[in-house]
C-alpha cells in the first residue's frame, strides 16, 4: 500500500492524491506538515532533506517533490496519464513545468495574504498585483485550450494536475476571474471527476 506524508490542505499533497484516486491506488496519508509539524524531525528529514510536503514511500522506494511523484506514480502504474512518446510526453511535461515556474508563484501571494494572513496585515498592493498576473497567465491557458478538451489533447494527462490544482485555489479567492470560456470549461471538467472532488475540492486553507 502507498503512504503519502503530507497534510490534505497543501496543494502539493493534493496532485498527488488526485493522481493516486485517478489510478484507484490503495493508500493511506498521514498528516505531516502545517500545524501537524513533524516535518522537522529526523525520521522525515531522513526521508526528505528538504523538510517539504508530500513524500511516497511505495513499498520502500522513497520519492519526494510532487512533480516528480507524480511522474513517478503515472509511469509505474502503467496508466495513460503519462504518454510514453517523447513529443507527446515534451507536451505533457512542459504545462507542468510553466506550472511550478509561473502559474504558482504568481497566485502565491493572493493565496497567503488572502486565507493565510490576518486582515489588518495584508499588503494589498502585493494581492492585487497577483490578482492582475495570475489573471494574464490564465489567458494564455484560455488560448491554449481553444478546440481542446485538456491541457494535452482529448484526454485527462498529468499535464491537467498541477494546473488544475492550483486554478480551484484561483476561482475560491477573492480576485480578479475574468470570463474566460475555454478555462472554464476545462475547469467544470475537471470538477465532475470524482478523484477531482475528493481530493482537490476541499476547503481553502
Amino acid at each position: 500500500m502507498l503512504k503519502v506524508y503530507g497534510r490534505s490542505n497543501s496543494v502539493n499533497v493534493q496532485k498527488v492524491m488526485w493522481v493516486i484516486g485517478e489510478l484507484g491506488l490503495d493508500y493511506e496519508r498521514l498528516d505531516v506538515g502545517g500545524a501537524f509539524g513533524q516535518n522537522d524531525q529526523d525520521w522525515y528529514l531522513a526521508m526528505n532533506p528538504m523538510g517539504r510536503v508530500p513524500v511516497l514511500d511505495d513499498d520502500g522506494y522513497i520519492l519526494w517533490e510532487s512533480h516528480s511523484i507524480i511522474r513517478y506514480l503515472a509511469r509505474q502504474y502503467n496508466s495513460g496519464l503519462y504518454p510514453g512518446d517523447a513529443k507527446d510526453c515534451g507536451d505533457v511535461d512542459k504545462w507542468m513545468d510553466w506550472q511550478i515556474g509561473f502559474q504558482q508563484p504568481a497566485i502565491t501571494p493572493a493565496f497567503w495574504g488572502l486565507i493565510r494572513t490576518p486582515e489588518a496585515d495584508r499588503d494589498m498592493a502585493a494581492i492585487q498585483a497577483a490578482s492582475a498576473e495570475s489573471a494574464a497567465l490564465y489567458a494564455v491557458v484560455d488560448r491554449h485550450l481553444q478546440g481542446q478538451d485538456f491541457m494535452a489533447g482529448d484526454h485527462l494527462t498529468i499535464a491537467d494536475v498541477p494546473v488544475g490544482a492550483m486554478t480551484y485555489r484561483w476561482y475560491g479567492l477573492d480576485v480578479e476571474h475574468p470570463e474566460y470560456p475555454n478555462l472554464r470549461a476545462w475547469y467544470d471538467r475537471l470538477t465532475q471527476r470524482p478523484a477531482y472532488r475528493e481530493h482537490v475540492m476541499l476547503p481553502i486553507t
